[in-house]
């Protein structure tokens, strides 16, 4: 028998294993807000809030923006603050932060919402384009399929911008001309025609409103460009 095989059997002692090492994550790409040549040098918070609701929230406007030049100075000591009210007429119709960029003259709401009546029949405005001279409504350039009356009821609403129109004003305007046997409808049948209206106005449904046991009410929105025809509507009033 060898030496070999007498000898005590030895094993190696396990090595510790050694965690591998995760990699470190890496930084999400910078999106960058400006174009090439520009830098950013600050930026613009606009807040819908008006007085009355700032107050059921328990607050006043003037300690709200006392309090949001507080935070960026505690957040960034160096940045520099001022801040505007935004006045509009009383009673103005439309989202309160869309108010408040066309107020404060926001070049994006403002182009989005002008008088477009010498713009080219071609150029692409986004969002909604009520074409009175046209009869239409382009809804992201695509043409919305409104019947006849339908686009009156709109055309109704808008011509009238941030007044409540009754149920009983709109039959009697939209159906003066009726004639005995025609379809008139009445106070319920005219929410049917505010609902098709709307469906076919797919995402941009709010720009026309309902006020509750009162009528309905086309409000200004920052997403709505109104071209009005080279001579005064007969519709109007």
């Amino acid at each position: 028998m060898s030496l070999a095989a007498l000898a005590p059997e030895t094993r190696t002692a396990p090595q510790p294993v050694t965690p591998r090492a995760e990699p470190a994550p890496q930084p999400a790409p910078r999106l960058r807000a400006v174009p090439e040549g520009t830098e950013a040098r600050g930026f613009v918070l606009y807040v819908g809030l008006d007085e009355a609701k700032a107050a059921a929230a328990g607050i006043d406007l003037g300690r709200l923006v006392t309090e949001l030049k507080r935070l960026t100075t505690e957040l960034a000591p160096g940045a520099e603050t001022h801040a505007a009210v935004a006045l509009a007429p009383a009673g103005a119709g439309g989202r309160d932060v869309d108010v408040v960029r066309l107020a404060l003259q926001d070049p994006t709401a403002l182009a989005r919402y002008r008088r477009t009546d010498d713009a080219p029949a071609e150029k692409i405005v986004p969002g909604v384009v009520i074409d009175i001279s046209r009869k239409r409504v382009l809804l992201d350039s695509v043409n919305a399929s409104l019947t006849y009356k339908e686009f009156e009821l709109l055309q109704y609403l808008v011509l009238r911008e941030g007044r409540t129109i009754e149920r009983t004003e709109i039959i009697s305007a939209l159906w003066a001309d009726a004639v005995e046997g025609d379809d008139v409808p009445n106070e319920r049948t005219i929410d049917v025609h505010v609902r098709r209206l709307r469906s076919k106005l797919g995402g941009y449904d709010d720009i026309v409103r309902t006020v509750r046991g009162a009528g309905y009410r086309f409000d200004r929105h920052a997403d709505v460009s109104i071209r009005y025809a080279s001579t005064p509507s007969p519709d109007f009033f």
